[in-house]
């Protein structure tokens, strides 16, 4: 059986919610394993649903930049939060959303691109790293673009305009009026930023994904002691409330929570008479996915002060 630390049960508690000893009790059961450990504790009622981001650890900066039917959003990385601050830094990241947008440029072109007065963009932050004193890194850039329509924007908690730690584009697809669009789009794209959907539609959702869902809710329907044929009953109704919770055309509007995303957007196609077709989203939340290295400041301090005796 594989060992079981305190920082594996730490981690598996930060990431579910789950009581210390029910989580070391998962993990046991699971030899280890922190994903099944994860579905081990929300089938027994143990855990909200496992939260797929982990901790924010990179600091820095995400830009958005659009222009009529495109648009561009570019997350820079950087150690502290003091960096985001920065006039020079700030600057250089909207100097690069802004020439990603124009090249239509991917990661490595952009890399390669000047960038403000610099001959690249790498020149740039080898630049910055030597001023400011912190390490940086060009993480990831995603274009929208539609033939006819708009990618409208929206940056929650922003520094400056564009510039911020939750960025969306949010692409629509019409030959309606394009002021009425921009105005659905902002919206669209402000719910994005609080709901952070996974999927655009039910059948963007990934088929692993989907069966990892319905083996949970299945284990927790056959803890009831139900018949099969009503287990599956309740199965089908939670699948349904589970694309509820994120497939973006599914969820209830943050605004109206009367209406799905889906009904908002036919009310505005009717309004404006031309058919809507959301084309596509991208949300980018700083630092999503990376997990910054935990230090024990007073385990620091007394070694330090070992050191010095």
């Amino acid at each position: 059986m594989a060992e079981i630390s305190a920082a594996l049960v730490r981690e598996l508690r930060e990431k579910t919610g789950a009581g210390m000893m029910d989580c070391k009790k998962a993990l046991i059961e699971t030899d280890g394993n922190l994903e099944e450990a994860i579905d081990w504790l929300r089938t027994k009622g143990l855990a909200a649903a496992a939260k797929k981001a982990g901790r924010v650890a990179a600091e820095g900066l995400v830009g958005v930049m659009t222009a009529g039917n495109t648009g561009t959003i570019v997350e820079i990385n950087a150690e502290t939060d003091f960096v985001a601050r920065n006039d020079k830094f700030q600057n250089f990241v909207a100097q690069a959303t802004a020439v990603a947008l124009e090249g239509k440029h991917t990661i490595d072109s952009l890399k390669t691109a000047a960038v403000g007065e610099h001959e690249t963009l790498e020149a740039g932050l080898t630049h910055l790293i030597a001023v400011i004193g912190e390490n940086m890194n060009l993480r990831r850039l995603t274009h929208l673009a539609v033939t006819n329509g708009v990618v409208s924007s929206y940056m929650h908690s922003a520094v400056v305009p564009n510039l911020g730690k939750i960025g969306v584009l949010v692409a629509l697809e019409s030959t309606g009026d394009t002021e009425k669009l921009a105005e659905l789009g902002k919206k669209i794209a402000m719910h994005i930023a609080a709901s952070a959907p996974v999927a655009l539609q039910i059948s963007d959702v990934a088929p692993s994904l989907l069966e990892r869902e319905k083996n949970i809710l299945i284990e927790q329907a056959r803890a009831s002691g139900r018949p099969e044929e009503i287990i599956q009953k309740m199965v089908e109704g939670r699948v349904s409330k589970f694309y509820e919770e994120i497939v973006l055309l599914e969820q209830a509007f943050v605004m109206d929570s009367k209406l799905k995303i889906s009904q908002v957007v036919e009310n505005t196609a009717k309004e404006i008479g031309a058919p809507i077709k959301v084309a596509g989203f991208v949300r980018y939340a700083l630092g999503e996915g990376i997990e910054k290295e935990e230090s024990d400041f007073a385990a620091e301090v007394q070694a330090q002060a070992s050191g010095n005796r």
